[in-house]
């Protein structure tokens, strides 16, 4: 585990514009004292209510469930867009416990495999990107395997000032460094020094920087920056995947196979990173932040960006 500094609390997010985001987040935090299986309940409380009232947020999803599972029914994809909301406010309260709770919370409840494969890459002198995706519980399988792991992250700043200083200081006192996600130089020196860097490149950052391959046949903006990390940063890049059980008992984290990345092309290698995710997303579906309009951007530089989200 990290020993970084917690920062201190800036004195302008005291000011009472800010006092009833301040509220909800001490509510969620007295929330993580209640007993485990009583958080998953109030998490799928949550992910419920945002379900009935979220709509334009519902709709987002609704769009993405179907175009990346046509082959459900109706029926099928409408349950499945309910299962994604309630997956999510269940990744919520497990949100708050990462940043609330110590570390080792939880730990008896995860099975980790894999790890043996990072820890021979270090010791052969060789850096590891953990290249991840944004499932659900993302936060707490940061915090779970900082037990096992010392690691450096990368991350895009929240644009609610509140809630960026409560994830950096829930972060800062579980990785040696949170990198934001455009420090790419500091991605490369981590690497270089033989250290973990967890990545994640699954989200739509736009036209600059990405290349347009499949996911889940759907032409999708692809950062390329992951091969150009790795590549200058001579390291291994390892798929870890983190899922909540089917039965809520606990959590496997699992990492996986270095990938051939950087292979032949970035497109290759973009290809390579979307297929990975698009197979485990097909044994998870609602684990998944489908809540993101991962296909904002599209092709046709003519098209308007978000325009398959239009609603009509």
């Amino acid at each position: 585990m990290a020993d970084t500094k917690i920062p201190p609390l800036p004195r302008e997010l005291l000011h009472p514009k800010h006092w009833l985001v301040w509220a909800g987040v001490g509510v969620l935090m007295l929330l993580t004292r209640l007993p485990y299986r009583a958080q998953l309940q109030l998490g799928k409380g949550l992910g419920l209510l945002m379900h009935k009232l979220a709509v334009s947020r519902r709709h987002v999803v609704e769009v993405n469930i179907r175009l990346c599972f046509p082959e459900k029914s109706a029926q099928e994809q409408t349950a499945l867009v309910r299962q994604v909301f309630i997956d999510n406010g269940i990744g919520v309260m497990e949100t708050m416990i990462a940043w609330f709770r110590k570390p080792d919370y939880l730990l008896s409840r995860t099975t980790f495999h894999g790890l043996d494969k990072v820890k021979q890459a270090q010791q052969q002198g060789q850096g590891v990107m953990l290249l991840g995706a944004h499932y659900s519980m993302l936060d707490l399988a940061g915090s779970l395997i900082s037990n096992r792991l010392r690691l450096n992250v990368s991350y895009r700043p929240q644009n609610n000032a509140v809630m960026n200083y409560i994830m950096e200081r829930g972060r800062d006192r579980l990785y040696d460094k949170c990198f934001t996600r455009k420090d790419i130089r500091s991605f490369i020196r981590t690497l270089k020094n033989g250290d973990v860097l967890w990545y994640a490149q699954d989200q739509d950052f736009g036209r600059k920087n990405s290349i347009f391959v499949d996911f889940f046949g759907i032409p999708t903006a692809t950062i390329t920056a992951t091969s150009r990390i790795a590549k200058a940063g001579k390291a291994l890049v390892m798929p870890i995947t983190y899922f909540r059980r089917a039965d809520l008992s606990g959590y496997d984290i699992t990492i996986h196979e270095p990938l051939a990345i950087p292979g032949e092309s970035d497109e290759a290698d973009a290809r390579i990173a979307n297929t990975f995710l698009e197979q485990q997303l097909r044994q998870h579906p609602s684990q998944y932040l489908w809540l993101h309009k991962r296909f904002k951007t599209r092709p046709d530089v003519t098209e308007k960006k978000g325009l398959l989200y239009k609603r009509k």
